[in-house]
This record gives C-alpha cells, structure tokens and sequence, in this order.
C-alpha cells in the first residue's frame, strides 16, 4: 500500500509513478509519465513537466531562502525529461519564478536557489550550489561542488571546473577554472558532441584569441570581435552575453580582462 500524501488539490498527469512516503502539497501540476521516488516533498507552486525523474529525497517549490519579504505568487517549473537526482532543493523566487528547462540534469545535493534561470540541456553536477538569480545558459556544464555567486551568467556550451567559485559570468564556449576563477581555453568537447563545423569552431577560436590572447583591452577587444571576425551566430551570442553583462566577465590566466 502506497504511504503518501497527495492534496486533492494537486493534478497529476496520467502514468504518473508515486513513490513511498511522498508529500505533494495543493497547486501542484505534474505532467504524463512522470517518475517520484520515496520521501520526496513537491511543495505548493510546482509545476513539473512530463516524463520526468524525480529521485529520492529531492525537495521541490519551498519558499526562497532570503530574508526579503514579498507577497507575490510564484512557482518553480520543471520542464519536460529532466532529471532531478537524490536530495536535489529547488526554491521557488522572489520576483519571479525559478525555471528549470527540458531536457535538465541535476545530480545529487545540487541546490538551485530562488529566481535562477537553468535553460534547456544543462547539466549541474552533484553538489553544486547556484544562489539567487543564476543564469545558465543551454548546454552549460557545471562542475561537481561549484558555487556561483547570486546574479551570475554561465553561457551556452560552457564548462565550470569542479570546486569553482563564480564570482563574474562566464561567456559562451569556453571552459573556465582554477582559483579565482579564469578562462582555460575553448570547450572542444561540447563543440565536437554537439557537431559544430570547423568553421563554427575556427570562428569562436578566433573571437577568444582577440578577447582573452590579444594585449587590448575588452572595449576595444570586444570592437575587434565586431570588425574583424566574420558574421555568425556565434559571433552574435558572444557579444550579446559580454556586452549585457554587469558584473564582468572571467579573467584570463595570468591577467585580467577589464
């Protein structure tokens, strides 16, 4: 006999499988075919998608983790075919919703505080900690024990070391680690995993020689992005995400990027 505790008030999605000595709490909306393992706690304000896996000891929608007090309704949505591993805590916003993508893999002990942003095909490694408005970007990869300062950025297709402290975002494509935090080449594996051409990838190798191997300055390295590398999509999303970004961007090795 199931032992669990599913408000009337909770919707569930056809075939989904309930573990033991579950709580799910009212206004909570699960999708079709989606797997909740035993002693698993999906609070109010969930919205979990479809064919999703739901491990062990995973805490869903609690109120954010911060001292401000705000009166709005918000939710954490799951989107569909994640995969949310042992003890992972998902907080619901502030002044806004937390949402994290289809097709997501966080692994064990990962904590996604309140507002973060976690788009689709991301990968976050066991034990993580992403604090309050974390962006990462599709096909980021975070490292296994990283901890990322509130307000940070990760780009698409980038990798975070494990044990990096993010203190500035991390633009797309790159890999980044030691201690502080600096650029530590391209990502070749994600380029090669997702396919991306020679083209594609000479482009990204000759947009980062000029921002993080060149003696210029970011302003002025960032307009030798724009007048001497060919137009792409790359090229687009390199210069949206560093010319949007307050809090600056990583150091390179042995220097930094002003």
């Amino acid at each position: 006999m199931n032992q669990s505790d599913i408000h009337p008030g909770a919707t569930l999605g056809k075939s989904v499988t309930i573990g033991n000595f579950v709580t799910i709490q009212e206004d909570v909306v699960i999708g079709d075919g989606t797997y909740i393992g035993p002693h698993v706690t999906i609070m109010s304000g969930s919205r979990i998608g479809e064919n999703c896996q739901i491990f062990p000891g995973a805490v869903i929608g609690a109120v954010a983790q911060d001292r401000k007090s705000t009166t709005l309704k918000t939710y954490v949505e799951v989107g569909n075919h994640t995969v949310i591993r042992e003890f992972v805590t998902l907080n619901r916003g502030t002044l806004g919703d937390t949402i994290i993508g289809a097709h997501v893999l966080l692994m064990a002990y990962v904590h996604v505080a309140h507002d973060c942003i976690v788009e689709d095909h991301v990968t976050v490694t066991n034990a993580a900690q992403l604090a309050g408005h974390v962006q990462l970007h599709h096909h980021a990869v975070i490292g296994g024990m990283a901890a990322l300062h509130q307000f940070m950025r990760v780009g698409a297709y980038s990798m975070v070391a494990s044990k990096s402290i993010v203190r500035k975002d991390v633009p797309p494509f790159i890999k980044v680690g030691r201690e502080p935090l600096c650029y530590s080449g391209i990502n070749l594996i994600a380029l090669q995993r997702h396919r991306f051409t020679k083209e594609q990838s000479d482009t990204i190798h000759h947009i980062y020689r000029l921002i993080y191997h060149s003696k210029l300055l970011l302003p002025l390295a960032l307009e030798a992005v724009a007048n001497q590398v060919i137009h792409s999509k790359e090229k687009e999303m390199v210069l949206s995400f560093i010319r949007n970004s307050p809090k600056g961007i990583v150091k390179k090795i042995n220097g930094s990027v002003i």
